[in-house]
């Protein structure tokens, strides 16, 4: 499994915009992708530009099949002038057989 936390700053004029494309990409990727498990983005009460995304991937290959969609290419492209800041955090699940739990219980 991939794990990801993706921290960004968004100009703050481009806010309303890049939200929408956002939650465009991320509902097509978990509807169409069998291998996309998680993109669940979020921002920070105080500061609604910082934009914090949990992105949790199959394997490998479901995430670098992610990357060549074009719901995502579409995505990077006409976000990138938006971003002002971009931190991509890899990380291990401590507890995946809880996270499995979690989700299930979403249904």
């Amino acid at each position: 499994m991939i794990i990801r936390l993706s921290e960004l700053e968004i100009d703050s004029k481009y806010l309303d915009e890049y939200n929408k494309i956002l939650q465009e990409e991320a509902e097509a990727s978990v509807r169409l992708e069998p291998g996309v498990i998680s993109i669940f983005p979020m921002s920070l009460k105080e500061a609604p530009n910082q934009i914090r995304i949990v992105e949790i991937y199959a394997n490998k290959a479901a995430y670098e099949s992610h990357l060549k969609t074009p719901h995502f290419q579409k995505y990077k492209t006409t976000t990138l002038k938006m971003v002002k800041n971009l931190k991509l955090i890899d990380m291990t699940a401590l507890d995946a057989d809880t996270m499995k739990k979690i989700f299930h219980k979403l249904k």
